[in-house]
């Protein structure tokens, strides 16, 4: 028995040394490969993160003078410092039911990124995405994919889908959407705990990805949606780009920094 404790002790003593070693290592860094845990915290895996202006391959669509390329009801959408804004008034509201869009007319990507950045201080926005016009509903109409924007920031961050589908991703959800099905496929984080990611009547920075049938929604930083759409019938490949004031009481949303990348 005195043998067996002997022993029992001597194997701990030793994974109490090796546990030590590895601890020591970790902290100063792995000798083999460069792996290990620098000072201050998380692992050295070779993958840097991406600065939040790095536009690398990328073309500005819009250039903070003018709304040349874009078109929409002049009535609702200008440029001022810098920005594109989109205003409703007491005095000029929208028309009743029936959002509007100013949409991009360089091209009609299908695989691509996006990024800008807007502010909103009422109501809802979003931005549009391989869409289509609907000239029969009205001018400057569109459908399809949209990366939902609202003041309360109850939706902001996912997918919804203008005049189709409808709620494609809440915030926090990756999906799968085949012909008459939506599944979640994983949760991401906490809708709750991405919104507090979300700046209130602020500037944000929305990163739009798609890619095949996988469109991803990433804003300040934060992976807030993502769909794998399934759904032959359903789901676009390419279409137009467009910004959404939304019907309902006065608003003004803002964009800038817009800038576009084809895959």
């Amino acid at each position: 028995m005195k043998r067996l404790a002997a022993i029992s002790v001597a194997l701990f003593a030793a994974a109490l040394f090796t546990f030590a070693v590895i601890a020591q290592q970790a902290q100063q860094g792995s000798p083999q490969g460069g792996q290990g845990r620098p000072p201050g915290g998380g692992m050295r895996t070779g993958i840097e993160p991406m600065a939040a202006d790095d536009r690398t391959g990328f073309t500005q669509i819009f250039d903070g003078k003018t709304l040349k390329g874009w078109d929409g009801n002049l009535d609702f959408w200008r440029v001022e410092n810098g920005a594109i804004v989109g205003e409703s008034t007491p005095e000029k509201p929208l028309p009743d039911r029936l959002n509007t869009f100013l949409i991009y007319r360089g091209s009609q990507p299908g695989d691509f990124e996006l990024k800008l950045e807007y502010r909103i201080n009422s109501t809802n926005s979003g931005v549009q995405y391989r869409s289509a016009e609907l000239p029969e509903v009205g001018k400057w109409v569109l459908k399809g994919y949209q990366a939902d924007i609202d003041f309360a920031n109850q939706y902001t961050g996912q997918l919804y889908e203008e005049r189709g589908r409808g709620f494609l991703a809440m915030r926090g959800q990756a999906t799968q959407i085949t012909p008459g099905k939506k599944q979640v496929i994983a949760n991401l984080r906490s809708g709750d705990d991405l919104k507090a990611a979300i700046k209130n009547n602020d500037w944000n920075t929305l990163h739009i990805i798609a890619r095949g049938n996988r469109l991803t929604h990433i804003l300040n930083g934060h992976l807030m949606a993502e769909v794998i759409d399934d759904d032959p019938a359903g789901r676009a490949m390419g279409g137009l780009i467009g910004f959404q004031m939304h019907t309902g009481p006065p608003m003004k949303v803002e964009y800038k920094n817009i800038w576009l990348k084809h895959l």
